[in-house]
This record gives structure tokens, sequence and C-alpha cells, in this order.
């Protein structure tokens, strides 16, 4: 009984977090604090609820509880006369514990404030005073609900840096008093890039799980999107917002599609795109071509997310695979690796090339980064390489790659999906 109630708060905290901290750091002002008072209230929820049992709405009950500690908090610290005006809606939340049926109706009512809360809370995450792998690993860690294992497996580091990283960051932002706001102006467009990188990020964590027994994790897709939409209405007027969510949407799509019915991947050219979300698509190509327009008013090109978006666009109006067009996918990589260079964009531009112009082609581009230092644990370097050797019937070379890349592979669906690309390879 109690296992099942553990689990339980386990999910209804990676579902909630992000709001709460968000909550509250609007009434502490401190993203650090607020994150020990919401761990407080999960504390309380883990003492409480194996005896009482599950509330009936979670989320409110533990929103409640960190709003409560954190009005104890200011009492104590007898700030909270001056803070009045800016929390006394949440006064009202300490009398609705007493009140569920009233709670319910306070959330309801106060969704745009939610969104308001996480716009502030990762705008916050990323401030400029903090080091760009700062930003992105704080706000994975509270606006994802990623573990620290998670973000260090995505950006190929030590677990304790990372976690170092999160602990410094918050310290940075509670001694520099930094206001939690959503920033205005020529202050908001500098910020930007920052949180849309975080909002990627945590995308591909949901689109392509980094570690554990699931091929996705839908939910941090979910939520990424959720932000990328939100981030568009805060910023109507920036193209690369528009690029990011279309490129997102489109991506997003394809998610049932993805993995077959024992949950193993399938991967793009093999899937069955009538399972593709036609909604997600439609939506992203209306932000891509709201991108676009934007652009083209400015007078300026396309963005890495837009271009991106293209790509994305070009899979999603082939009726299949075999019709999609690799020579404009590839012309596009070659802008997105002009604008933004990176060993992934040209290991994904091997792809593009090698589909467009033949394996060999591809190949040589993939010869030249197998001396790339950052990319030598990335599973997908050998992976793409063990692809190519064997569409050039170089299958024992394709063995030696494949295994290489299953060895590297943290995830396990990813791992048996390496494993059977062996098994699969004629002998010789």
């Amino acid at each position: 009984m109690h296992s099942a109630t553990h689990q339980a708060i386990a999910t209804v905290w990676r579902m909630e977090s992000a709001k709460i901290v968000g909550a509250v750091a609007r009434m502490v002002r401190d993203i650090g604090l607020a994150e020990e008072l919401a761990q407080d209230a999960l504390v309380f929820a883990l003492e409480h609820w194996p005896g009482t049992g599950v509330p009936g709405n979670p989320g409110a009950w533990l929103m409640t509880a960190a709003r409560n500690k954190a009005l104890d908090r200011l009492r104590r610290e007898k700030s909270l006369e001056g803070k009045l005006e800016q929390i006394g809606h949440d006064m009202e939340a300490q009398e609705a514990h007493l009140v569920p049926d009233f709670v319910d109706g306070l959330d309801a009512a106060r969704e745009a404030e939610i969104g308001d809360d996480l716009l502030r809370l990762i705008f916050t995450a990323c401030h400029p005073l903090l080091s760009t792998e700062a930003r992105v690993a704080l706000t994975l860690k509270l606006l994802g609900g990623l573990t620290t294992h998670e973000i260090a497996r995505a950006f190929l580091v030590q677990e304790p840096t990372i976690a170092q990283r999160i602990t410094r960051a918050k310290r940075t932002l509670t001694e520099a008093h930094v206001p939690f706001e959503v920033p205005r102006g020529d202050e908001l467009g500098a910020r930007l890039a920052s949180v849309l990188e975080v909002v990627y990020l945590v995308f591909n964590e949901g689109y392509t799980a980094s570690a554990g027994e699931d091929w996705m994790r839908p939910a941090l897709t979910d939520e990424a999107l959720r932000l990328g939409r939100m981030l568009a209405g805060l910023a109507p007027g920036e193209p690369e917002v528009h690029g990011l969510v279309a490129l997102m949407e489109l991506q997003a799509s394809r998610t049932a599609a993805r993995v077959d019915a024992s949950g193993r991947p399938v991967l793009l050219l093999e899937q069955d795109r009538t399972r593709w979300d036609r909604l997600l698509v439609t939506r992203g190509l209306a932000a891509l071509e709201r991108a676009e327009a934007l652009c083209a008013s400015h007078g300026q090109a396309l963005g890495s997310y837009a271009l991106q978006a293209e790509i994305a666009a070009c899979h999603a109006r082939a009726r299949t695979g075999a019709e999609t067009d690799w020579v404009r996918i590839a012309a596009i990589y070659d802008a997105l690796a002009r604008l933004v260079p990176s060993p992934v964009v040209e290991l994904n531009r091997a792809v593009a090339v090698s589909m467009a112009f033949g394996p060999a082609a591809g190949l040589a581009i993939i010869d030249v980064l197998n001396t790339e230092k950052s990319l030598q644990n990335y599973q997908w370097l050998p992976s793409v390489r063990g692809d190519l050797l064997a569409r050039l019937g170089r299958n024992s070379e394709a063995r030696v790659a494949f295994e290489r890349a299953a060895q590297l592979a943290v995830n396990l669906r990813e791992r048996e999906l390496l494993m059977e690309r062996i098994r699969q390879l004629p002998a010789g």
C-alpha cells in the first residue's frame, strides 16, 4: 500500500513540481528557497499520504502545502507585511487547505497565473549571470523535471559536475538578488536564445530518452511543446520562437509511429505515416510559415530552428519515405552547417548526403568526424557509420561499428535496436 502511495507521490511530483516551485518563487523571490520549500511540501506528503490516502487533487494539495510553508517562512522572517498585496491571494490558498473544493476552483481560475510563474521561472533560470551550461542544467532540473543523471547524460559529463553547476547556479541567483520576472524590451531578445535551447533540450530528452527502458518520455515532449507555445505567445514577433515550435510540432507528430506494439523503436523511413498526427503536422507547418514570414519582413535569413523545421517539413510533406526530397534536405543541412557549425550537424548532414548522393558520399563525411573528440562516446556516430558500411556491403566493418554503438548506448530500447541491426547483417 505504502509503495503504491509513494509511486503516486513521485508521479504527481514529476508533473507538478515546476508549477509549485514557480508559484512559491513568486512569493519568496528566491529560486533556491522556493525549491527547498517545495521539497518540504513533498516530504509532508510522504509523511501523511500513506496514512490518509492520496487526495482527490494531489497537485493542488502539494501547491497549498508549499504556499503555506512559504507563508510561514515569510512570517518568521517578519517580511510578510511588505508583501501582502503581492501574495494576498496566496493567503486565500492557505484557507483553501481546509476547503478542497475551493482549491479546485482556485487552481482552475489561476491557470494563466501558473503559466506566468513558469515563464518567470525559466527566464530567471536562464539569467545572463549564469554560464550557458548552468542555465540549461538549472532549467532542465526545475522546468523539465529531469534528474541530475539525465542532465549529465545529455551533456556527456560526470553527474557530480552537473550537481555542482545546479547548486552554484541557485547560489549565484540568490546572492545577486536576481528579480523573479519575465525580461522586457532588448533584454528579452538577449535572453531568448538560451531559453529556446533549454526548451529544445527538454523536448529531445522526451523525444528520444537518453537512458532507461523507454524509447520516449511523452510527458517531457508535451511539456516542451507547452513551453514553446507559451513563448510564442510571449514573443510573437520573434521568428526563431515560431521556428522552434514548428520543429517540435513536426517531430512530435511522429510519436505514435515511432514504436511498434512491443515498444521497440521504428526508424523514420520505416514508419507508417498514416499514424502521424496530422493536426500536429498542420500546426507545425503553420508555425513554420509564421517564422518564414517574419524573417522575410525583417529582411533576415532563417535561424537554426527554422532551418531544422524546414527539414522536418520535407519529411512531413512526403507521403512515403521513398518520396522524401533528400537533395533539398542535404542543401538545408549545408546552410545549417554554415550557420551553426557543429559535429552533430555534420553527422546529420552525412545521413542526408548519403540518402541524396549515395552511402560513399556520406561515409566520406563520417570518416572525418571519426577523429572528433566530442563524438567519441556518442553512440550515433558508429551507428550511422555502421549503416553506411552495411549499405556498401562492408558487413564485417559494419558489425564492428554497430557493436561499438551498442556498447555506448544507455537507453535499453536503443541498444536492442542496434543489436537487431547486428543480427540482420549478412555474414562476411
